[in-house]
């Protein structure tokens, strides 16, 4: 598999949710994260080249981060084994400077 990925990606022993910024939907469990994407768990298949306005939301407190916003693109989505839940990679691609710094902040404790 041809590896693009400009920044480390960190897997997390942390409780990262994934939520639909507008609706308030659930679309997932963070598995690992990096500066520029992340690879989600779900329950529901995600569509691929799907744009989505994302909060990251932390179940605890992190320096007082909480959530962070960001829109990201679907690159690609794989039903898992048990035909039941997904595996979806996104790339971030609008990231406020406010957000990218509490980013910043959440990375360093993965």
């Amino acid at each position: 598999m041809d590896d693009r990925r400009q920044h480390s990606r960190f897997s997390t022993q942390l409780q990262l949710e994934v939520f639909e910024l507008h609706s308030g939907t659930r679309i997932g469990r963070v598995v690992d994260l990096s500066a520029d994407g992340f690879m989600l768990f779900s329950d529901t298949p995600q569509t691929p080249d799907a744009l989505v306005e994302c909060r990251l939301v932390s179940e605890q407190l992190i320096e007082g981060i909480g959530e962070v916003r960001f829109g990201a693109d679907c690159l690609w989505s794989r039903p898992g084994a048990d035909g039941q839940h997904s595996w979806a990679g996104y790339h971030i691609i609008d990231l406020a400077d406010d957000q990218a710094n509490a980013l910043a902040v959440v990375l360093q404790h993965l």
